[in-house]
Parts: structure tokens; sequence; C-alpha cells
């Protein structure tokens, strides 16, 4: 994770939370007096954000010691103990609430994300994101894909060709879609063709797509469809595809499985932050 921007999407979090000033805790509490606080799991799971700890409450206050006892990726039970900090009582209970929200919604997409992987049980297929993700949080919960097992599909428009339906339609063909990215791109940029039929991925094949998707098929229609492909091709399957369906799409082939609900449709993780006493 890119430790800048963090920083710089933490500064923005705490801003918009903070204001001015944290009234309640300004009138109660005396500046230099200190605490401890925990961050409790209160249901099983998989963790993900230790550096949101680690960077927010050094951010408030780099005197604030932060013990972390899970890692990124781990699994954690209902009760576990995941990290402990010590410092001022008004810099905790200004960050606890931007840093937990972080951390139990990465936790979440991390935790459906190893289900997904779970469920899917395949050696060959690997379940990755999409785009659909929430706005200005995108490196956080692409990151928490990763911390699940899953793997990123591109992070934006800027770093991938994705030649969907839209565009197939404004440039009239795959082909020509595909030959006016061709004509500009440079050689590092893959490009790959979103398909629904044996006539668009035909196509697609002879215009020399790197990767092509199989969008809204069946495990059925997707048997047939990779059979077009030659290997040397990436193959993909978007579209229709949630958990209660995902196992059927075990034997059909594909390299990679895009799921969206991984980063639109997860439940936050639940953890708390506890005070320990003296």
């Amino acid at each position: 994770m890119n430790k800048l921007k963090l920083k710089s999407l933490l500064e923005q979090f705490f801003i918009e939370d903070i204001g001015e000033q944290d009234v309640t805790t300004d009138l109660i509490f005396p500046k230099e007096t200190e605490g401890k606080i925990i961050f409790l799991a209160k249901a099983d799971g998989v963790f993900c954000g230790e550096d949101i700890i680690m960077a927010g409450f050094e951010l408030l206050n780099p005197q604030i010691e932060v013990e972390l006892l899970v890692r990124d990726g781990y699994p954690i039970e209902s009760g576990q103990q995941l990290a402990a900090v010590k410092g001022k009582i008004s810099d905790l209970l200004k960050g606890e609430r931007v840093i937990l929200n972080l951390v139990q919604r990465m936790s979440g997409i991390a935790t459906l994300t190893r289900t997904a992987v779970q469920t899917l049980e395949s050696a060959h297929t690997r379940i990755c994101d999409t785009r659909k993700t929430t706005p200005g949080l995108r490196m956080l919960e692409k990151y928490a894909v990763r911390c699940g097992g899953g793997f990123n599909h591109r992070l934006g428009l800027y770093d991938g060709v994705m030649i969907k339906d839209n565009h197939i339609s404004f440039a009239g063909s795959i082909k020509s879609a595909v030959d006016l990215v061709r004509k500009s791109a440079g050689h590092m940029v893959k490009v790959e063709v979103e398909t629904e039929s044996k006539e668009q991925v035909a196509e697609a094949v002879e215009a020399g797509a790197d990767i092509i998707m199989f969008d809204n098929r069946t495990p059925d229609e997707i048997r047939e469809l990779i059979r077009l492909v030659p290997d040397h091709i990436i193959t993909e399957a978007s579209g229709g595809i949630q958990l209660d369906n995902l196992a059927g799409f075990r034997d059909t082939g594909v390299d990679y499985i895009s799921l969206g609900f991984l980063t639109h449709s997860y439940k936050a993780l639940d953890i708390s932050v506890k005070v320990l006493p003296d």
C-alpha cells in the first residue's frame, strides 16, 4: 500500500471528522492525561488494517505506542484482541472512530474475499475484484481483497485497456476498437475485450486481444466459448456470479473470475474499541 497516499487519505478523513476540535474530549480530559485502548474482534473473520492503525495514530501523535497483536490476512475470532494503543486520551479518542471505520470495512472485504476463494476452491482459477469500489477508498479496498487471498483487476482506467460493450458500439466493432488502441498504446499495456457470443470471442481472438472476458455467461456457455481461445490468451468470467453460484464456475477453465460484490456488497466486520483500565 502506498504510504504517502495513505497518509494523505487519513489526513482528509481526520479533518472531516475532527474539524476545529473534538469538543467532547477536549472539555473532559486534560491534554496530558494518558490512557490505553484495545481493538477487539466481535466476530470471526479475516483481519485487515494494520497500516491504518499504525499510520493513523502516528499522524495524530508520533508519541502514541501501538502494539499490533495480529497481522493483515490472518484469521481472527470473536473476543480476540487485535491491537493495543497507548497515549494521550485526547489523541486516542480523536482517532478511534475514523481508524475503526476503515479497519472494519477492510476486514469485511478481506473476510468476504476469503469466503469467495474457499467457495470456489480452485487450484487454477483466481478470484479478483473490479472497479466497483467506494470513491476515495479504492486503494484500501483493493488491498483488502489481496489480504483475503484475492487478486486485483486493473486499478483504474489508467493502467489497462478494457474494451466493453459501449466501446464496441461506438467504435463499430471489436476489431476496430482493438486496432485503434494498438496504434497508440505502448507495448506494456494489455488489452482486454468483453464478449458475449461465439462471434465476439472469435473476433477478439482474431483482433489480438490479450485477455478475453466472458460476460454474463453460464458455466456451460463458458466451457463452449473457452474452446475458441488459444492458450496464450488469458480468460476471465464476470457478471451474474455470486457466492451461491460461484462453485459452479470451478471447472470452466477460466483464469480469473472478477466479482464486483467483493467491494460493493460486503458487510463491515464487527470490531470495537474498548478502554483498558490502569
